[in-house]
Formats: structure tokens, sequence, C-alpha cells
């Protein structure tokens, strides 16, 4: 299985979002299905068999929270190198399309939030940056085309640089 790389902030959010659905929202799905039970034949109880399959995805939701969780590696910001495009790191980028730049924090699925700039590493603008270096040019298959950009800078965890002007649309 594949390491999942997360900040302590990460982890925190992780960890909480567990205890709410193991706490919190999967009794409540135990007790609608008992109380569903309780309202005469199973076999024809719809409310019975809605409240089973809200159990059933609650379920695969905690082993896969609990999965991440046993695969997370944490990583330490402070060691993190700018010479190259990294997990954790913030790029600014020209596209050289439209002269416009964007920044983007490269981080893992669980932490992406692309309304914020921050783009899962294996977003296929994350694949296409991983690695590459400031004043490098790459060219980058989205959803809606082909961009070209050029790094312009790779900036450490926690600097972002400023604020992203533009969408984020291209993750």
């Amino acid at each position: 299985m594949d390491k999942t790389y997360l900040t302590r902030d990460g982890l925190r959010k992780l960890e909480e979002e567990l205890r709410l659905w193991k706490y919190t929202r999967l009794p409540e799905i135990i007790k609608r299905v008992s109380e569903a039970r309780g309202h005469g034949d199973l076999a024809e109880n719809a409310e019975f068999h809605a409240a089973r399959e809200e159990l059933s995805r609650a379920n695969s939701k905690i082993f896969h929270l609990q999965q991440t969780l046993s695969q997370v590696h944490l990583v330490d910001e402070a060691s993190i190198d700018t010479d190259q495009v990294r997990i954790l790191t913030t790029v600014r980028v020209r596209d050289d399309k439209q002269r416009r730049e964007r920044r983007y924090t490269l981080v893992a699925a669980e932490e992406a939030d692309p309304s914020v700039g921050k783009i899962s590493i294996h977003s296929p603008v994350g694949r296409g940056l991983i690695g590459k270096k400031a004043g490098d040019k790459v060219t980058i298959e989205i959803p809606s085309g082909k961009v070209n950009w050029t790094i312009l800078e790779i900036l450490p965890p926690g600097n972002t640089g400023g604020s992203n002007d533009d969408d984020t649309s291209a993750t």
C-alpha cells in the first residue's frame, strides 16, 4: 500500500473525521436501522433498507479512514528542500499563453482543497509539477486541454508567496 504523506494539521483533521464517523454518525445510523427494523416486515420496509445502505456506506468510510491513517507518514515541513517541486512546496507558475501567474501548494489527496490552491500531488497538475525546478517549462494535460507553464519559483512550506489571484480550475 502507498504511504499517505500528511502534515500534523492534516493528520489531526483526518483523526477528527474518523472520530466523528465512529462516535457520532455511526451510532445515529445504527439507531435508525434499529428503529426501522421495528416497523414490521423487513422485506417491504424501504426505511430499513435505506438505513442499512447508509450503515454500509458509513462502515466503508470508517474503514477507508482507518486504512489511510494506518499508512500516514508525517512530513517534517522544516526539512523540505525547494530545489525542486515536492509535496508541501508552493509553486508559482506563469501561464505562457495567458501570461498570468498562479500559485499551487502540493499536498496529499486528503488535504487537497483547490479553492485555496491546495492541489493533490496525484492530480494532473500535481503529477505534472512534481520533480520540476524553477525555470522549467511544463506542458500539463488537464480536463479542459493542455496548459503550458513556466515554473517561476518554488517556496517552502508555510510560505505561499502571497495570494493566488487566479482560479485553480486547472486542477
